[in-house]
């Protein structure tokens, strides 16, 4: 085989193998890999309404507060357990986006408008969400807190989440039209002798 075959082949199955990550079921990873019960994602309430919280309590401004006032230890301990809330944060994110994401996979069924591009665009981000999510938790297992990267999952759950509202305020429009046109029509056959 040769080496452009090869790394074709290798790039297909990386794809495929990221492509099932994306669909298993977050609430397994969640209890898997946080320790955090996720029962909380089958309610509609989205967690990016927690980023303030969490950019507060990983900022550097805080540890540096938690240092001054208490003993290492303390500050130790509660930046340990502060790396545990921001992974099970993160965690809770992915469940927003998947959630999100297969509800985008549901309107677009429904809609007619929708075709491969608008479908290849939703695979993208998806891929690009998983991507950019295991680069973030790394980074926490490693001991940093990257801030503005967890502000950048944030922000595509929100985009997402306005995109979808939009989509699904147009769809219920349209039925809306239709159900208008076929009640008129129903009239009209009723008043024609």
């Amino acid at each position: 085989m040769s080496p452009a075959l090869l790394l074709l082949f290798g790039l297909a199955v990386l794809l495929l193998v990221l492509l099932g990550w994306v669909l298993c079921d977050p609430r397994k990873i969640a209890k898997r890999g946080s320790g955090f019960d996720s029962s909380q994602e089958e309610s509609s309430r989205s967690h990016v309404t927690y980023f303030p919280q969490m950019k507060q309590a990983l900022s550097a401004e805080d540890c540096t507060f938690l240092v001054s006032r208490g003993t290492p230890a303390l500050a130790k301990a509660v930046r340990k357990e502060r790396r545990k809330i921001a992974l099970a944060y993160l965690a809770c994110l992915r469940g927003d986006f998947l959630r999100l994401w297969r509800l985008a996979r549901a309107i677009a069924s429904m809609s007619q408008q929708v075709g491969p591009a608008q479908e290849l665009e939703r695979f993208r981000l998806g891929l690009a969400f998983s991507w950019h999510y295991e680069v973030i938790r790394i980074k926490f297992l490693l001991g940093f807190a990257p801030l503005p990267e967890i502000g950048v999952l944030s922000e595509v759950i929100s985009g997402l989440s306005v995109r979808l509202e939009t989509a699904m305020k147009d769809l219920g429009e349209r039925a809306a039209l239709a159900a208008s046109l076929a009640s008129s029509m129903e009239r009209r056959s009723l008043n024609t002798p």
